[in-house]
């Protein structure tokens, strides 16, 4: 089902977007296009950030969904949305190198609760991310989220991950109430 917010319009990604996903994914957080925005890893991790077949299990997993922003009929960003329980967890936020810094990641991740909230009546909103990524996480802390100091282990050694370039990296959970 399609939403238009002003110019942007939400819907659910299907098979068909698959490719598309991945390399807006990538261009957001890896190699040199993703330098053009401020969510750059390419620092901290090289190598592949997904790949169609963690994309294609975001879309068919029944309690999560995978999704697909577009502006003028061109797709910008994404996101997961995954139901667990009293809460859902987002990821795999992506938006173009291009468009960051405009306020479209605000945009985006309000709608993105507003829809977990109605489609699933949770309480709150989860997210992990790299513990090292200060700006990221101040970025979030802005939007009313909030470092629970909760950690969890980098997967070294998978490299569907990433090739890490440091070895203090590990995921902090985020928590946001949403009423």
């Amino acid at each position: 089902m399609d939403t238009t917010t002003g110019r942007l319009t939400y819907r659910d990604a299907t098979d068909a977007d698959v490719d598309e996903l991945v390399a807006l994914i990538e261009s957001a957080y890896r190699g040199d296009s993703s330098r053009a925005g401020w969510t750059t890893e390419a620092d901290i991790l090289q190598g592949q950030r997904t790949d169609p077949e963690g994309v294609l299990e975001v879309i068919k997993s029944p309690d999560s969904r995978l999704l697909t922003v577009a502006r003028d009929g061109v797709v910008v960003a994404c996101c997961q949305l995954e139901h667990r329980g009293a809460h859902a967890y987002f990821g795999m936020f992506a938006v173009s190198p291009a468009l960051q810094g405009a306020g479209l990641g605000k945009t985006i991740i309000a709608e993105a609760e507003r829809r977990a909230r109605k489609a699933w009546d949770v309480t709150e909103m989860h997210m992990t991310v790299i513990s090292v990524r200060e700006d990221l996480i101040a970025w979030y802390e802005r939007r009313g989220y909030r470092r629970t100091g909760e950690m969890s282990p980098f997967p070294y050694g998978d490299e569907r991950f990433g090739i890490p370039q440091r070895d203090d990296l590990q995921f902090e959970l985020l928590v946001k109430p949403l009423v």
